[in-house]
């Protein structure tokens, strides 16, 4: 990581719509771990400073122009303390030191991503214009062509590409368990939710029972098994219910199109290539199906929900089901836009996903959150229907209530894991800084994340490895999926 010790200079504190600054001036209490380390008012880094001993563990500190802790005001010339993989001291760099600093810089929490799809990492522009039902069985023709190496071999990329981004957790559905490897081997904090399709509970007993004892081993606190039965338009309440019964972490897709609500409630419209594929239709939603079913569950993470009346809003809310927001994903496929402000104000935990490069088409987080943006300002007709502090809520905080890991992540704050994003906006318009909320939202890219750290170290660092094999072998893998042969591994 670059290390740099220049002082910034001082920005004016006026930023709308966000709570008041904390002023660099007045004395302000670092946020701390273990207060008592702090001794006879010296800067607590002469105590947490880099390379100070603490047991056998040295501890990191990181400062900027900026930190915003997501659940606390932005410190201007923040920094943060880091001990074990964990936050000890969120404050100020006059009190805890500055340690390695980033200049023109902002430290974020790392985004959490609650609805990615890593193996769709190079199917990008797959039947682009084609309505939902043509659209899927293009990718279901040529996921078939390809086997398990190349499925790993996309899934490594996509986490690759994730972390770039300044993601440091997804909640990832997978086909075939590859993204479990690929997380574990890349460093990318995860919950897997390995799908299933079809009747009932002998999917589990075959698909999901062979593919977890073939990625078991890659299996740890930082990578986490859950369990999807894909839709309700690919799985029966039959199976729902098994798949609860594992008492695991659920995720689902729910009413995110109109072609999916017609096929579920008439057997009708564009999904009817699809009816030797997949189980009847319903005769209702699947959010009503589930719930009267007594199938819904504060364990289901629910991505999408871009077709849903107030009824169905309701039922979600009275159950605690989260849902993810997936707004470019819902745009590229014609599908709408989701109300997310009423999804909001009933009380839904709700995040964002970007879901995967098949429709999204990135794991491009800042470009997530101003789509989020834009939608709901659209939608709503009112520039203050979502602000940049309310959006990056739902790209961290969010994002981790939704997944249920809202006490270890996304935010920065003492004893939560050390996983940070350390965004650059120099040679930027949002420079000198006014709101570094608004200017992250607004002005940030992948392309101006200098570092993301998991668990405190750094796992991403621009210009650092570029990745090269991962990018030729998934390359190798798209050039697969485009030809005509069928993968027989």
């Amino acid at each position: 990581m670059r290390r740099d010790a220049r002082h910034r200079h001082p920005a004016a504190d006026r930023r709308p719509g966000l709570a008041p600054l904390r002023d660099a001036s007045a004395h302000s209490p670092v946020r701390a771990l273990d207060p008592p380390l702090r001794a006879h008012g010296a800067p607590l880094a002469a105590e947490l400073g880099r390379g100070a001993a603490r047991g056998r563990n040295l501890v990191r500190i990181v400062s900027a122009d900026w930190v915003v802790p997501v659940e606390g005001p932005p410190i201007r010339d923040g920094a943060v303390a880091i001990d074990d993989g964990r936050i000890v001291a969120v404050g100020e760099s006059s009190e805890l030191g500055e340690g390695e600093r980033y200049e023109d810089a902002v430290i974020l929490p790392g985004f959490v991503n609650a609805h990615s799809h890593l193996e769709y990492a190079v199917y990008a522009g797959f039947g682009d214009g084609l309505s939902f039902g043509p659209w899927i069985l293009i990718h279901m023709e040529r996921k078939a062509r390809i086997g398990l190496a190349e499925m790993e071999a996309i899934a490594r990329i996509g986490a690759a590409e994730c972390l770039r981004s300044g993601i440091t957790t997804v909640g990832d559905c997978s086909f075939s368990g590859a993204s479990v490897a690929a997380c574990a081997e890349l460093g990318l904090r995860a919950i897997v939710y390995l799908e299933v399709f079809g009747t009932d509970a002998s999917q589990l007993d075959g698909r999901f029972s062979d593919h977890r004892s073939r990625i078991e081993h890659h299996l740890s606190d930082s990578v986490r098994l859950g369990i999807s039965p894909h839709a309700p338009y690919t799985c029966t309440p039959e199976l729902y219910a098994a798949c609860l019964e594992r008492d695991l972490p659920l995720a689902t897709h729910l009413n995110e199109s109109s072609d999916e609500l017609e096929w579920l409630s008439t057997g009708r419209g564009s999904w009817e290539p699809l009816a030797a594929r997949i189980p009847p239709p319903l005769g209702e939603s699947g959010i009503r199906a589930l719930a009267r079913r007594g199938l819904l569950s504060s364990r289901i993470v629910a991505a999408h929900c871009v077709k849903v009346d107030a009824e169905e809003i309701s039922l979600l809310a009275e159950n605690d089901v989260a849902v993810v927001h997936c707004p470019r994903s819902n745009a590229v496929l014609g599908c709408g836009i989701a109300p997310l402000a009423e999804l909001r104000e009933a009380g839904l935990r709700v995040g964002l996903g970007t879901d995967s490069p098949a429709s999204a088409p990135s794991f491009d987080m800042f470009d997530e959150m101003r789509t989020a943006l834009y939608a709901a300002r659209a939608r709503a007709e009112r520039p203050d229907a979502l602000s940049a502090a309310e959006t990056l809520e739902l790209a961290t905080i969010g994002a981790a209530r939704a997944l249920g890991l809202a006490d270890e992540i996304g935010s920065l704050a003492p004893g939560k894991l050390a996983d940070l994003t350390v965004l650059s906006l120099a040679a930027s318009p949002f420079l000198p800084w006014e709101d570094p909320v608004t200017a992250s939202v607004l002005g940030g890219s992948p392309e101006r994340v200098v570092g993301t750290l998991v668990a405190g170290e750094p796992l991403y660092e621009k210009g650092g490895e570029a990745w090269p094999e991962l990018i030729a072998d998934a390359h190798s893998a798209r050039s697969r999926l485009l030809s005509r042969a069928v993968a027989t591994s």
